[in-house]
């Protein structure tokens, strides 16, 4: 499994789990919500402070999102 579909099923499933809809995790990270909606689709390809900020938001560390 590459990165990005690492990053997207592990963004995902944390934000279903904190029932966030993308707007919300949007909200809180600062991001656009069809920013959001790219990464979990695997269509765009986030920098390291992207993932920091989507990982700052859900409350998680890095490593969580990308493991």
């Amino acid at each position: 499994m590459d990165v990005r579909q690492k990053l997207a099923e592990n963004m995902k499933r944390l934000r279903k789990e904190r029932g966030w809809s993308q707007e919300a995790l949007a909200d809180e990270s600062g991001l656009d919500r069809t920013y959001i909606s790219g990464i979990e689709r695997k269509i765009k390809n986030p920098t390291i402070t992207v993932v920091r900020r989507v990982a700052d938001a859900l409350g998680c560390d890095m490593g969580a999102l990308l493991d």
